[in-house]
C-alpha cells in the first residue's frame, strides 16, 4: 500500500476519491505535543467516500492542514483493519490518538 502526495485539506473535496479508503491528516507547520512525543499528524480515517469525508474535515477543520489519501491499494484489503493498525501504532508511539482521531 501507498499514500499518495499530501495536498490542502481545503483542496480534498476536488481531490480524493468518491470510494472507499484511508486518508490522513497533518499539520501543514509544526508539530503537537503528544505524551510520548511530537508529531505533525492530527487524524486517521477510513471511508466508505473519501471525497465527502474529506469535504466534511474540510468544513470541521478550516486551517492549515494537508491531506493524503491510499492511492495503491492491494485487492481484498481490509481498509477498516488497515486504518485501525495505523491508529494503533500511532498510540503506541506518541501515547495517545491523534488529536482530530474520534
Amino acid at each position: 500500500m501507498r499514500f499518495g502526495p499530501w495536498y490542502p485539506l481545503a483542496r480534498a473535496g476536488d481531490l480524493a476519491p468518491p470510494e472507499e479508503g484511508v486518508l490522513q491528516l497533518r499539520l501543514a507547520s509544526g508539530l503537537l505535543d503528544y505524551p510520548k512525543g511530537k508529531s505533525a499528524m492530527v487524524a486517521y480515517r477510513h471511508a466508505p467516500d473519501l471525497r465527502a469525508v474529506a469535504r466534511a474535515l474540510a468544513r470541521e477543520h478550516p486551517g492549515d492542514l494537508l491531506c493524503r489519501h491510499l492511492i495503491e491499494i492491494p485487492e481484498a484489503t481490509d481498509l477498516a483493519g488497515f486504518c485501525a493498525k495505523l491508529r494503533q501504532e500511532f498510540v503506541r508511539r506518541f501515547g495517545r490518538t491523534p488529536v482530530y482521531d474520534p
